[in-house]
């Protein structure tokens, strides 16, 4: 999706949150209009279990970071992925 550069934005300025944001909508498809901010596990259909194991291997991908078994069990929401990726010094 997005080229990195030595911190943790792209080369076109984009923040981490603004790409996660994008990984989400990728990953689940999801309708513009969707408060990703605000979603919340099994809250839309889409992000049922193989949804989130989709989300969840682009969020890899992007990011260039590999979640344990029990980072992706507590992946509940937007902030709790995002607070994941700032814990691994990915945050804006």
């Amino acid at each position: 999706m997005s080229t990195t550069t030595d911190d943790s934005t792209t080369k076109d300025g984009a923040t981490t949150r603004d790409r996660l944001k994008g990984v989400f909508a990728y990953a689940l498809d999801l309708d513009p209009s969707v408060q990703i901010e605000e979603l919340r596990y099994r809250e839309i259909d889409k992000w049922d279990s193989l949804g989130h194991m989709a989300l969840v291997a682009a969020i890899e991908d992007e990011f260039g970071v590999q979640f344990d078994t029990d980072q992706v069990i507590e992946m509940s929401g937007f902030k709790v992925a995002y607070d994941m990726l700032r814990g691994m010094g990915l945050g804006d």
